[in-house]
């Protein structure tokens, strides 16, 4: 171990780990932003230097839930209420065909490699909430009288692993646990499915920095596109534990193929077919520790065969001279992104806006929830926001659809944002992992 080993070591465990054990506010903060948001945002963000500091930026919120009536706030035109309260961590959401709910109530499997950093970097995200043990379940959700409140509520599918994608082709449910792509017979109307799982493909798992395995259908029903997120920050553990990560990958149901879709995407999530050009299009969480100002998040068309830059680059041919040894063969390869959302916001889930019931300013974009950040200061991201589209493409600034899930003092966080679906009648439905709700947003 060299010296500047030791001394990382003892800046991470005497500052951190203490500060933490004493119950002090999780912020260490070596460095701040040197510009906003909004430049870090479009077709076109600012990327200054990279500002990398021996401690990195830590700047957790802690969460203290909503209590009573609060809420979070909707843009002018638009009203938000809960559909489903008393939740246990919902992450994702999927709408069946008769418009019933389904919410992945999920979180991380617990075997990520268990090195200092990450057993520091676990004490704050205990802390912003994101600790809790996984109920590796799905629940199902219904409106029984149209009134925009679930009043029906039950187990749909249990004992799980971490589940997070969801996806019905004919009468066949497909969930993507942590480890494996599994499936199970649906009948519409089903409240609860008894059926065990039945394994189709093993997923990169052992390892789950990034845990999340999302799934989306063809339109054509043969095949599910599955995300699976990079194993490390930028390859901090070498490339071997990294195969088979970082990539959207093709799953042939006829076949039970998989194969590689698009690669170097450090942690994608949301998936959406795009409806005027039927791109694919994903959002992906970038890469942290080198300043509040990068890298921004994004999301983009993707492209089969395509390499957006991860780990060796970023937003393009912009190169991480972290990573060792470099790929300059592949950094030529790199494609940048079609548009950023902000440094550090940790964008998730994405629905476009087609069959949105919201009034008309809405029903041309994408819908994309923001987790928020953990390694900028300030924070960024806790909102949900539309993106304009035209012709198939980003046409416009994003505009803020609910806000409010961060205090104003930034030192407390009600809830955060994660997938996103449109319900039967199209009104917006955001799950709130840490406010353990389903909030409804519809036109006022």
């Amino acid at each position: 171990m060299t010296r500047s080993h030791v001394r990382l070591l003892v800046a991470t465990t005497g500052v951190l780990a203490l500060l933490a054990a004493a119950g002090y506010r999780a912020v260490v903060s070596p460095e701040e932003a040197t510009q906003t948001v909004a430049a870090g945002t479009g077709p076109h963000p600012v990327l200054p230097p990279p500002n990398k500091t021996v401690v990195p930026t830590i700047n957790v919120a802690t969460p203290i839930g909503w209590q009573g009536t609060q809420a979070p706030v909707a843009a002018p035109g638009l009203a938000v209420h809960a559909f489903a309260t008393g939740l246990d961590h919902p992450r994702w959401l999927y709408r069946l065909p008769n418009g019933d709910i389904l919410a992945a109530e999920t979180n991380a499997p617990g075997t990520d490699i268990q090195t200092l950093k990450n057993r520091i970097a676990g004490i704050f995200m205990d802390r912003a909430g994101a600790g809790v043990k996984s109920p590796d379940r799905i629940v199902l959700l219904r409106d029984t009288n149209g009134d925009g409140i679930a009043d029906q509520r039950s187990v749909f599918l249990d004992h799980l692993h971490s589940p997070f994608g969801m996806a019905l082709v004919g009468d066949t449910l497909y969930v993507a646990n942590a480890d494996a792509l599994v499936r199970f017979p649906y009948h519409e109307g089903d409240t609860h499915i008894d059926a065990p799982a039945e394994k189709l493909v093993d997923l990169p798992a052992g390892y789950n920095h990034h845990w999340t395995k999302n799934i989306l259908a063809s339109p054509d029903g043969r095949s599910l596109y599955v995300t699976i997120g990079s194993n490390s920050n930028v390859a901090d553990n070498g490339m071997a534990v990294e195969e088979g990560r970082a990539r959207i990958d093709r799953f042939d149901i006829a076949t039970g193929t998989l194969t590689p879709f698009a690669t170097g995407l450090r942690n994608p999530n949301g998936l959406a077919w795009e409806p005027r050009t039927g791109a694919l299009w994903v959002a992906v969480n970038e890469r942290d520790e080198i300043g509040s100002d990068l890298v921004p998040d994004y999301i983009t068309s993707v492209r089969e065969g395509a390499f957006y830059g991860w780990p060796y680059s970023y937003y393009g041919q912009h190169v991480d001279t972290r990573v060792q040894p470099q790929r300059p063969d592949l950094v030529a390869r790199a494609i940048a992104p079609d548009y950023a959302l902000g440094p550090h916001t940790a964008s998730l889930g994405i629905a476009f806006s087609q069959d949105s019931s919201l009034p008309e300013a809405w029903r041309s974009g994408l819908f994309v929830a923001q987790h928020g950040s953990w390694n900028r200061k300030p924070k960024s991201g806790y909102r949900v926001i539309y993106v304009p589209f035209a012709d198939g493409h980003p046409s416009g600034p994003p505009r803020e659809v609910l806000t409010g899930f961060l205090t104003a003092d930034e030192d407390h966080v009600h809830g955060r944002p994660v997938g996103l679906a449109l319900d039967k009648s199209g009104a917006l439905l955001v799950a709130d992992d840490v406010g353990n709700t389903l909030w409804r947003v519809t036109g006022q």
